[in-house]
């Protein structure tokens, strides 16, 4: 009689572990990625202040933008037939000052799983021009040192930085720290990657990359959608923006193909940012491209812009 007893709680008992550990998972899934964590509020104070653009004196149509202080040209691109046409947008960004390129986080807030659209994020923050950043609320480690304040210093790939000369520079996170790059003058990092071109030559063989190896994460080769930044001389940046996943449309670019692109544009130096469904260009109000040829963004945690 109690050996039946104890044979039908066995599998109650296993169920309840079973159950346990799923609910286990479960939080620890949604802790990771969708549970906010706010370590900063008020983040970035990038000085804009209104509604309006404080350049007043500029002329603009939907692809130009020119004042005294910035100049940015946008081009359409759209290459091959069928399933193979490939659309990409470029921005060609001349600034009179370093301080113009600026960051902004979701909400301005530091954290993880904080997101908004790059458009929404670009639209409070009176940016004129902006495409997404790094996403660096995916990850807990990377130097990230934005608008010159530093936000997180664990050193662990590829990064760029911005400087207050306008140059922008390729560099190993691991060979530095934080503090060393603010007195360097380092005014942005991102952390994504990888490198595309360096001293004017593009980086090849990039077609087995990873940038991360945690959970839910995959490699990004084959034909993407893509965002990526370049430099011709100091103040002086490409933008690039590859739509993708969308027969027909566009196919996306893979990361050999990319690398080219910014080659042919006259980048020195190049590096590639989140891309996939975060990959968005905006431009005087709007969305320029089509992200994922389905004009619906994805929440992103920052972005780069001009303002």
């Amino acid at each position: 009689m109690h050996t039946d007893k104890k044979n039908r709680k066995k599998p109650l008992i296993i169920l309840i572990i079973v159950l346990a550990a799923v609910a286990a998972i479960l939080y620890m899934a949604a802790d990771r990625y969708l549970i906010q964590h706010v370590k900063v509020n008020n983040a970035l104070d990038t000085g804009n202040t209104g509604t309006e653009n404080s350049d007043t004196n500029y002329t603009s149509d939907d692809w130009n933008y020119n004042s005294d202080s910035v100049t940015i040209k946008i081009n359409k691109v759209s290459t091959g037939t069928g399933d193979d046409t490939v659309t990409y947008y470029t921005a060609d960004v001349t600034l009179k000052d370093s301080s113009s390129l600026k960051s902004a986080f979701a909400d301005n807030k530091f954290g993880q799983n904080i997101v908004e659209d790059t458009s929404v994020i670009a639209s409070a923050n009176n940016a004129i021009f902006a495409v997404n950043g790094d996403y660096y609320g995916f990850r807990d480690d990377g130097i990230i040192i934005r608008n010159g304040k530093i936000f997180r210093d664990i050193p662990a790939r590829t990064g760029l930085a911005f400087y207050s000369d306008g140059s922008m520079k390729i560099y190993d996170e691991t060979a530095t720290t934080a503090e060393k790059l603010i007195k360097e003058g380092v005014t942005q990092t991102l952390s994504f990657g990888p490198a595309l071109v360096e001293d004017s030559k593009a980086i090849t063989g990039l077609g087995k990359v990873e940038i991360d190896t945690n959970f839910g994460n995959h490699t990004i080769q084959g034909s993407n959608p893509r965002t990526g930044v370049g430099i011709i001389s100091p103040n002086h940046y490409v933008f690039v923006v590859v739509d993708g996943r969308s027969s027909g449309y566009s196919k996306g670019m893979s990361l050999d193909e990319f690398s080219e692109l910014f080659v042919n544009l006259g980048c020195t130096d190049a590096y590639n940012l989140d891309g996939g469904g975060s990959s968005t260009m905006y431009f005087m109000g709007k969305v320029v491209n089509n992200p994922l040829g389905r004009n619906h963004e994805r929440g992103v945690s920052d972005i780069l812009y001009v303002g």
